[in-house]
């Protein structure tokens, strides 16, 4: 559970905790200077005398205070450069915050000076790194701290109390979808295979009037979603096909409705839902198998978004798309060298099992087109190892077959700070999947460019003049390191933002 994020013109409770922000020059703004006042100067001394204190971004310095002054303490929080400040350093010092409020067992705390800070909602997005770097992942764990004290309040003083609280309920969705995306790509494969995943997405987005269909493994079979049933049928865990379906709040909006007033084509998402991938008779290596019930991290932010969308009433009409599927072995597992027919009806030599998720997608692309013929496509998956490889852990691939499209996701990436860099499409990488025995084969010619290879595959299954974006996701939907809006090592909720970002910006 999150704290509670409050806006106030001055304290109206009594605190344990101030929180004042210090820039690199180390002077207290005229906010700070007042609790200064009332603490006996005792901030300035600190500040003056502490020599290693640098107030570097995110640098803590915790000032104990006596029986008599108005809270327990006061944290020194490191702002840096005033003229390097934004927004995204701002998150970071928000979650480095939540870490020392924890640290310190505090419950409710304000913090004092966010007026003083030379940002455009400063307030907001110390609160939302806050929020992120409150995440805990810890349902498993039989034996818990006995006494544990979690942060219940945190409360900025800012003049614009009403209008800040109004802009952070949009920041808390956001914060809380982010970290249910985190939750589903944390969750172990045996209790979260595509049955139970499903059904979460049905539990938890249909009373937000968003409509969830689920196709059960027969029902896959039935409409000739060949791929996605070769790639399931050797499971236990029987396949899915989830269809979320938000119609837009706003029906009578300029940028739903069209001149003729008749429904917009919506915009639609797809996530690769690959709940456990453990290469299928290709298999992984057992050091690349252990971190693959994160192989759904696509599905996961088309799950994610949807539900932010929802709750901020989206205007423009939205379809998300996860189709959900175990790569297992058994007698029972689609084998290299198998001919498959997709749902497209074009043929797909399969050479490798492990590469399966382009598989998945490829009959999802498919049935989104055919059935709800959308304004443009994007799909998120984990797809390829190749990505990190050529771009790291920082970057995500954008594979982009649209300039309109590709600038304004780049747009929204340089807002939100979830990086995007683009990758080639060319013809010469869809050549490589040529073959005699079918109209495509699974990969290309060898090792190199297989992020390229795989990105050339789906294309081969997006209808011409189909604005489109594949978004290899591999390297930045889970993490092993803790950040401090990310304290858990693994799903970082990737995604989310930035599309709805791109959303926000261009239909509403």
């Amino acid at each position: 559970m999150f704290p509670v994020i409050d806006f106030s013109t001055k304290p109206s409770t009594k605190y344990d905790t101030a929180i004042i922000g210090v820039f690199e020059d180390k002077k207290l703004t005229a906010a700070a200077k007042t609790i200064d006042g009332a603490c006996g100067g005792i901030l300035s001394h600190q500040l003056s005398s502490h020599k290693a204190y640098e107030a570097k971004e995110g640098h803590i310095l915790t000032v104990a205070l006596s029986a008599k002054a108005p809270y327990l303490r006061v944290i020194l929080v490191g702002l840096g450069d005033a003229k390097k400040i934004n927004a995204h350093s701002l998150e970071n010092i928000g979650g480095i915050i939540a870490g020392a409020l924890k640290t310190q067992g505090a419950q409710n705390a304000v913090f004092i000076n966010a007026d003083d800070i030379n940002c455009d909602g400063a307030a907001l997005s110390v609160g939302f790194g806050t929020l992120l770097g409150h995440y805990e992942f810890d349902k498993y764990k039989t034996q818990k701290p006995k006494a544990k004290t979690k942060l219940a309040r945190l409360t900025f003083i800012t003049d614009d109390d009403k209008k800040s609280a109004k802009e952070f309920a949009i920041k808390k969705s956001l914060a809380e979808s982010m970290c249910m995306v985190r939750d589903v790509v944390n969750e172990p494969p045996n209790l979260l295979y595509p049955e139970t995943f499903a059904n979460r997405m049905k539990k938890t987005l249909t009373p937000l009037g968003v409509k969830v269909e689920i196709m059960t493994k027969s029902e896959i079979k039935k409409r000739g979603m060949g791929l996605l049933y070769a790639v399931g049928q050797a499971s236990e865990f029987e396949p899915r096909f989830v269809v979320m379906s938000w119609a837009g709040a706003g029906a009578k909006n300029s940028k739903t409705a069209g001149k003729s007033g008749k429904k917009q084509q919506p915009i639609a998402f797809v996530g690769k839902g690959m709940t456990y991938d453990s290469g299928g008779l290709s298999i992984k290596p057992a050091d690349y198998m252990m971190t693959m019930k994160g192989d759904m991290a696509g599905a996961g932010a088309v799950f994610g978004l949807m539900h932010h969308l929802a709750k901020r009433k989206c205007a423009y009409p939205v379809i998300g798309i996860t189709p959900l599927a175990e790569n297992a072995v058994s007698d029972e597992a689609y084998r290299p060298d198998d001919i498959i027919t997709s749902y497209s009806g074009k043929t797909v030599e399969v050479l490798n099992t492990d590469a399966e998720g382009r598989l998945i997608l490829a009959d999802a692309l498919t049935y989104v087109q055919k059935h709800y013929d959308p304004k443009l496509v994007i799909n998120l998956a984990t797809l390829t190892g190749a990505i990190m490889g050529a771009l790291g852990t920082e970057y995500a691939g954008a594979f982009v077959n649209n300039e309109t499209l590709w600038t304004q996701l780049n747009d929204a990436s340089s807002s939100t700070g979830e990086k995007l860099w683009r990758m080639p499409l060319a013809d010469h990488f869809r050549r490589e999947m040529d073959t005699p025995m079918a109209d495509i084969k699974n990969i290309g010619a060898g090792r190199y460019g297989g992020a390229c290879t795989a990105a050339a595959f789906l294309q081969e299954f997006i209808d011409k003049d189909r604005a489109w974006a594949h978004l290899d996701i591999a390297g930045t939907a889970t993490t092993t390191k803790s950040k401090s809006t990310n304290p858990v090592p693994f799903g970082t909720g990737y995604g989310v933002r930035l599309l709805d970002d791109f959303v926000r910006k261009n239909f509403g």
